[in-house]
């Protein structure tokens, strides 16, 4: 198979590369999503290995790029890496219905067999889930969790108000602009239910349920 890889790690890129060329594969490897997308438009790849952060602003360019890609080219197999359960980007993949595409967290790399299985199993049109994700999405339908109505974005955006930082630490944090931050945080009270109240901070209280939910997390 043609297959890019795109990691900003430059250990596990190279490391990923090894592996599969190891195994007789065409590899090709890029540190950015907006490199990635070139590249797809100059291999035409089989199959697409993305991390879900990367630069700029280390959020979801690669989950982006991955959705992009697969409108595009339904049939290539795209497997997205995390160094963490982002439990938002996986439900996005878990119910999108599609073939062919794989979320899987970076240690399972580390399990050569397992990790060229799951890589196979998506090349022929199937998924893979890793297990430990799957875990935790199931246990999460038995709680109501109202920060599962937020976006990545503004749950990077909370994130950063629990956080203590202003709109304008926000914005510079993940180059954003002012305007931007605020269209996020108003976003977030409305999701949140948190109507004005003289009496009541609405960025205080979204704070508070974020940090309710965080200490619930698994």
């Amino acid at each position: 198979m043609r297959i890019v890889i795109a990691e900003d790690s430059a250990l596990l890129r190279a490391g990923l590369m090894r592996l599969l060329t190891d195994e007789g594969h065409d590899v090709a490897a890029v540190a950015t999503a907006v490199e990635l997308l070139h590249e797809i438009d100059r291999v035409a790849p089989d199959f697409v290995i993305v991390d879900v952060r990367m630069p700029p602003t280390h959020s979801t360019e690669g989950l982006d790029a991955a959705r992009s890609i697969k409108d595009r080219f339904p049939a290539l197999g795209v497997l997205v890496l995390s160094q963490y359960i982002e439990q938002h980007n996986a439900i996005e993949l878990l119910t999108s219905g599609m073939g062919g595409v794989g979320y899987l967290l970076k240690d399972r790399v580390a399990n050569v067999d397992a990790f060229l299985a799951d890589l196979d199993r998506i090349a022929n049109g199937g998924t893979a889930f890793d297990p430990e994700v799957v875990r935790q999405l199931f246990a999460q339908q038995h709680r109501t969790d109202p920060l599962d109505a937020l976006t990545v974005r503004e749950l990077d955006v909370l994130r950063l108000l629990a956080q203590g930082l202003t709109n304008t630490g926000i914005a510079d944090r993940l180059s954003l602009s002012t305007s931007a931050v605020e269209k996020h945080v108003n976003a977030i009270f409305a999701k949140l239910h948190l109507t004005k109240d003289p009496a009541h901070s609405q960025r205080v209280r979204a704070i508070l349920i974020y940090l309710e939910q965080s200490t619930m997390a698994p």
